[in-house]
């Protein structure tokens, strides 16, 4: 890292998440058995593609070319496995931007799973198992080994934190919920309440949102003046602010021709220049901040939605059977078969498939609505279980060929959960459900 001359006491953690899911195929109940690919890579290319142009090119160039200019630049990126296996196939030159921009001195690279996946809800070795690949991802595309975790969508709890910690990481970074919070500080490092030397760095999500979500309201756009002043006017002065947001805010989610780029350019440039914060990494933040206080947080948070919890992801009867269903496959994916059903078992796990089955309201359902490629939660949940009980006549055929007649018998014949099958007899999703 190169050595900072700013002198303040109040600190600004910078963090980035880049994350891009593989989206499915349709695929209707009479395809199940006919070996249709279940990833649409026509799609994902195009995506990807449009991003790395709108978004992750300049935003990186951006950056690199600040690094000359601004001495005290700190940020860091949480990168998922899913979207470095997309930029190295479809887009690589995004890749080599990430390399210059590590190469600044400016940068530090933040472990996640591998699949951006729920798998930190599951008491089995596979979110280890996913926690060693992303590293091993770094390691290869990077040639670093990340020291700070971020789970997928800041997914917490105590338990969660005692198995990262045994991994071998120093801290992670988890949401200002004011639940678990209860009245105290967003700014100020914290430790987890059993394992020593392990600590918590805590997403200001208000400031954070005031980019994501609410950088353009009405006729209004945010000012970099206005904004670094709500900065200032946080009340620790020896504390530590810590931004978080998706990366595809600066020219995705919030197009180029907003001025959503030259915002962050201009806030880094504010900040360097006045000197009343001082840019840190998580790591930075962690070796320089004391630790006044432990932060118990024995039932699960996230940054998701308003209730800031697992409901974004498992808030209906239709999300819960999915994933009962997805994770009891893993012994069997696990003896039987090789490497390609096992990258495939665990691209199913991305948190996102589940994300689109989620049938809240208001703001929060405007939200899912604005990333799911489906026309409805019912259509994402039928399409999803289409492909889970296709890869589950796989999963059997893949040991010991079993005769077509067996095969076509269990096609036919798959489990439905007795809700469900309420639900479809009062017409539950209507032409989604018979479409699909």
């Amino acid at each position: 890292m190169k050595p900072s001359t700013t002198i303040a006491k109040k600190r600004l953690v910078l963090y980035f998440q880049v994350h891009q899911p593989l989206r499915l195929n349709k695929l209707n109940f009479f395809e199940i058995g006919q070996n249709k690919s279940y990833f649409n890579e026509d799609l994902d290319r195009r995506i990807i593609q449009r991003v790395a142009a709108e978004c992750y090119l300049p935003a990186n160039q951006m950056l690199i070319d600040l690094s000359r200019k601004v001495s005290g630049l700190r940020v860091a990126f949480s990168i998922t496995g899913q979207a470095l296996r997309q930029l190295a196939k479809y887009v690589p030159g995004v890749i080599e931007s990430f390399k210059r921009l590590h190469e600044t001195g400016c940068v530090e690279f933040l472990g996640e799973t591998s699949h951006h996946s729920l798998a930190s809800l599951h008491p089995s070795d596979e979110f280890p198992e996913q926690v060693r690949e992303h590293l091993e991802l770094m390691q290869h595309h990077f040639g670093v080994r990340p020291t700070v975790f971020r789970n997928t969508e800041l997914v917490y709890s105590n338990s969660i934190g005692s198995r990262v910690a045994q991994l071998g990481y120093k801290g992670m970074l988890i949401d200002g919920v004011d639940r678990v919070m209860r009245g105290r500080t967003q700014y100020q490092v914290y430790q987890h309440p059993f394992q020593d030397n392990f600590n918590l760095l805590i997403r200001a999500n208000n400031l954070s949102d005031d980019i994501g979500f609410r950088f353009i309201e009405g006729k209004n756009k945010l000012s970099v003046g206005k904004y670094f002043q709500w900065l200032n006017q946080v009340p620790d002065n020896n504390g530590v602010i810590t931004l978080g947001m998706d990366y595809e805010t600066f020219g995705e989610h919030k197009k180029r021709d907003t001025g959503i780029i030259e915002f962050l350019r201009d806030l880094i440039v504010t900040i360097d220049r006045e000197k009343a914060l001082r840019m840190v990494t998580p790591s930075e933040a962690f070796a320089t901040q004391e630790v006044k206080d432990r932060l118990d947080i024995p039932d699960f948070i996230s940054w998701a939605d308003q209730d800031k919890d697992l409901s974004a992801w498992l808030g209906n009867e239709a999300q819960k059977d999915a994933f009962q269903h997805l994770y009891g496959l893993e012994e069997t994916v696990k003896k039987s078969l090789g490497t390609e059903m096992l990258e495939t078992w665990r691209s199913l796990q991305t948190s996102d498939h589940l994300y689109y089955m989620s049938t809240k309201t208001q703001a929060d359902g405007s939200v899912h609505s604005y990333f799911s490629p489906y026309t409805s939660p019912y259509e994402a949940f039928i399409n999803y279980m289409n492909i889970l009980n296709d890869f589950k006549l796989k999963l059997k055929k893949a040991p010991h060929e079993e005769h077509l007649e067996t095969v076509e018998y269990e096609r036919r014949h798959q489990d439905m959960p007795e809700w469900a099958r309420e639900q479809y007899a009062e017409g539950f999703g209507h032409n989604s459900l018979i479409n699909h």
